[in-house]
């Protein structure tokens, strides 16, 4: 047998292991990454499994990988959205509240370990960025759903502060190493770091979309594989500028997500599932470079480090960054509860051992144990008291339910339309309504609805129910509409997008503008548009591209019928001098 079979059966073992482990991790209340973590400290060489492994370069080069397509999955599944709200805290977490971290960590754990100073802050600075992988982990598959806003600037922060702890650690070892100076030097180095892995992210993503939208491929299985080969390409390139790769791929993967792609929900499903696959290989091979007798030998001191950091550097770090916001105590909490530590902390733990030298020694076998201490106890103490903490400040919101089907249509070419699926809920306006009674805009269809395992073919008179899943086909620009229909009411957009012309049936009563959509006319509420059109207009201007105005309002006839009846009405919604006028959602 050669030695290759032998490891593919190891590592087939460690993988189905950590899969395990992920389906424990729900029961038992615990992050899967600390399962992972310990599925590879099992593994190990003081473990049951006896495998010897201390090659630090090979775990690094591991972990690199394997957090590049943890970051791209992350930013596949940044919304635009998400992002416009919460940029700017996220932001100032990311660069000053790590910068505030390391530096507080920094300082105790010079004084706790009795090192010098510097080596204190590369300590620090390792640990100061809270993990994307692990924050992803909780957040997105785990246990406790919060506000999106809430949610998205815990996500964006996890997932964009890597570059900053990167550049703290790589700072701190070439100060360490003699090779830069203190001032000047650094902050080209981070100047670079930053502008050309900002520059190169988003140059990356629009090239994969623009790419990915017009290359044939004779494999549908190629495309999922074309967007991997760009988002490494994207990394290695930056790298190789002196730019944070890192940085890049989360923001190709944000471009790359919030475009139209061909085979897009088959994309991201082959990057959810390599994102998974990267986290167990990372944590179980991480695991493999831990000695518990070390870890032993240290813990009374990397407690004390791990609390400093807990307790008051990580708040301090949200206090600073989040005093421009004004967010409430509550949320401020919770973010500073939410110092995540995981894959990265280990990683960069791994840099002092390569870099050790014996002319210039560094405490680098005791800084790896404190911090591979010190993200297990993270990971154990605030993952699992997320969910708790979250309901005990009053911010986990109800989570989604799983669609229990999906629909998706694979084309070689870009469709003009969308899919989307909307989980019914109570206080949504479609819950108990007939489906010929929701005044749906034209181009709008219900494909199905599914409640619990029976596929309901929709019609007139099918009733739709809080708890079912209401999957409908639409035309581009209609989903603003549709969302007030079928979204739940906190979900739904506070105004209606305005300058942008809306589709919609003849047949549509003026009361029914008003009940899904809170759009006022002039006219009696039992009246089609077809009949406010008529009277407006009178009957000898008739005729396509005809408008009415009122006020806000504007309704242009899209298309007449053989009959003379007018079938679809165009409805655009403008901005007026006397804001009171324009109609408004409901608060």
């Amino acid at each position: 047998m050669f030695i290759v079979d032998t490891l593919i059966l190891v590592a087939g073992v460690l993988i189905l292991l950590g899969i395990v482990s992920s389906k424990l991790s729900s029961r038992l209340g615990l992050p899967v990454l600390v399962l992972f973590l310990l599925v590879g400290i099992l593994a190990g060489s003081e473990g049951i499994g006896g495998i010897d492994f201390e090659d630090y370069r090979l775990a690094h080069a591991i972990g690199t990988l394997a957090l590049v397509i943890i970051l791209f999955d992350g930013g596949l599944g940044t919304s635009a959205e998400a992002l416009r709200a919460a940029w700017k805290p996220s932001l100032l977490l990311a660069t000053v509240g790590v910068v505030v971290t390391a530096a507080i960590t920094g300082a105790a754990a010079a004084w706790i370990l009795n090192i010098s100073l510097l080596e204190g802050l590369l300590l620090g600075s390792i640990v100061g960025s809270t993990d994307a992988a692990a924050v992803f982990s909780v957040l997105r598959w785990g246990g406790v759903s919060l506000s999106k806003r809430l949610a998205a600037v815990l996500e964006v922060e996890s997932a964009s502060n890597d570059p900053m702890a990167i550049f703290l650690t790589i700072g701190c070892i070439e100060l360490l190493l003699g090779r830069v100076e203190f001032g000047p030097g650094l902050l080209g180095l981070f100047a670079s770091q930053m502008l050309v892995g900002g520059v190169l992210g988003v140059l990356g993503g629009y090239g994969t979309v623009w790419v990915l939208n017009r290359i044939e491929l004779g494999a549908v299985g190629m495309y999922p594989v074309l967007v991997s080969a760009c988002c490494l390409l994207t990394y290695g390139a930056t790298v190789q500028l002196g730019g944070s790769g890192f940085l890049a791929v989360y923001l190709a993967g944000i471009v790359i997500g919030n475009r139209r792609l061909m085979f897009q929900q088959g994309i991201r499903r082959f990057h959810d599932a390599m994102a998974w696959l990267a986290q167990i290989v990372m944590f179980v091979t991480l695991g493999l470079l831990c000695f518990p007798s070390r870890l032993w030998e240290v813990s009374g001191k990397a407690l004390l480090i791990c609390a400093v950091l807990i307790f008051v550097a990580r708040p301090a770090a949200v206090l600073i960054s989040a005093l421009p916001f004004r967010i409430n105590l509550r949320e401020f909490t919770f973010v500073s509860w939410v110092g995540l530590k995981g894959a990265v902390p280990i990683t960069l733990a791994t840099f002092p051992l390569m870099f050790a030298t014996p002319e210039i020694p560094m405490h680098a076998a005791l800084i790896f144990d404190v911090v591979f201490f010190i993200v297990v106890l993270s990971a154990i103490v605030q993952g699992t008291t997320l969910t708790p903490v979250a309901r005990w400040l009053g911010l986990e919101c109800p989570r989604e339910p799983e669609p229990p089907v999906s629909l998706e249509i694979n084309s070689l070419r870009q469709v003009d339309g969308k899919i989307l699926d909307y989980a019914i809920t109570e206080n949504s306006r479609a819950a108990e309504r007939l489906v010929k009674e929701l005044a749906l805009p034209a181009g709008v269809v219900i494909a199905m609805i599914v409640r619990g395992q029976k596929v309901i073919p929709p019609q007139g008179i099918t009733r739709i129910h809080a708890g079912d899943h209401v999957i409908l086909v639409l035309k581009p620009g209609t989903e603003p509409l549709v969302d007030r229909v079928f979204a739940r009411t906190a979900d739904q957009p506070s105004a209606v997008p305005r300058v942008i012309e809306f589709p919609f049936r003849g047949t549509v009563t003026v009361g029914e503008l008003q009940e899904f959509y809170s759009i006022s006319v002039n006219a009696p509420p039992e009246a089609s548009l077809d009949e406010v059109m008529r009277r407006e207009l009178g009957p000898e201007r008739i005729e396509e591209n005809a408008v009415v105005e009122f006020d806000a309002l504007r309704f242009r006839i899209q298309k007449l019928g053989s009959d003379g009846h007018i079938q679809v009405v165009g409805m655009s919604i403008f901005p007026v001098a006397d804001e009171a006028k324009a109609p408004e959602a409901p608060r």
